[in-house]
């Protein structure tokens, strides 16, 4: 692989770590592995720091595909806790109001579900990286500011019910760029008459890449060390 002149590498991002520690921390080792003070090197769907799953990093002249991979569909598989919200939508902040679920069954869980299906409206997170006045909103939110946002059109394919084991669902999600999962989470709880934040978030597929294709962080050294002797004895 020629790191220097463009490639597409998947990885499997860790929890609590940033998009942007991930695309660093393989910066700084293909840097070192080349002998390179400078390579370019981007990625495409940031997730947040409490979501897992797939990352699609480009170097080189690949990072001009960025564009292309942010566009395609891609498919999570998230936790939500039914009966309580966050200020987040996740775990990020502490539990801020607590509502009734005895009155939710499992058919309702799988009927609410079919409102997100298709074309739909959505008013992103304050804590999320939309800009608002030219500012990232979670900036404001995280001092306390309240963040009025607009919604925005999306595209929903599939919405299934994987688990339910009330207050906690399991739901997998199919849908199109610019879709907070966090967001839909909270959706969710109120069209069932109460609230929800998620607990976990993984994703499982952009396009064609899915999960089992991507590399964890312990096999990056030695995935980067195959590679570039490959590289050297093709020369």
């Amino acid at each position: 692989m020629d790191f220097e002149t463009g490639e597409v590498v998947y990885l499997n991002k860790p929890l609590e770590w940033t998009s942007f520690d991930l695309v660093n921390k393989f910066r700084y080792k293909l840097s070192r592995k080349l002998n390179v003070k400078k390579i370019k090197v981007g990625h495409a769907g940031t997730l947040d720091p409490l979501a897992t799953g797939v990352m699609i990093i480009c170097t080189g002249r690949a990072t001009k595909r960025i564009d292309e991979f942010q566009y395609q569909t891609k498919e999570y598989v998230a936790t939500l806790k039914l009966g309580e919200t966050t200020p987040s939508f996740d775990l990020e902040k502490e539990v801020d109001a607590v509502y009734p679920t005895d009155h939710i069954t499992e058919a309702m869980v799988v009927d609410a579900l079919k409102l997100f299906i298709g074309t739909i409206q959505q008013i992103p997170p304050m804590f999320s990286a939309v800009k608002v006045n030219g500012r990232r909103a979670y900036k404001d939110a995280r001092k306390g500011r309240v963040v009025e946002l607009k919604p925005k059109t999306l595209v929903i394919d599939e919405l299934e019910l994987l688990e339910c084991k009330l207050p906690v669902i399991k739901i997998r999600i199919v849908c199109s760029k610019g879709t907070y999962i966090r967001a839909l989470a909270r959706d969710i709880g109120e069209a069932l008459h109460s609230g929800a934040h998620l607990t976990a978030l993984e994703r499982t597929r952009i396009g064609d890449v899915t999960l089992d294709m991507c590399l964890k962080t312990d096999e990056i050294d030695s995935f980067l060390d195959k590679e570039i002797i490959n590289t050297i004895n093709e020369i």
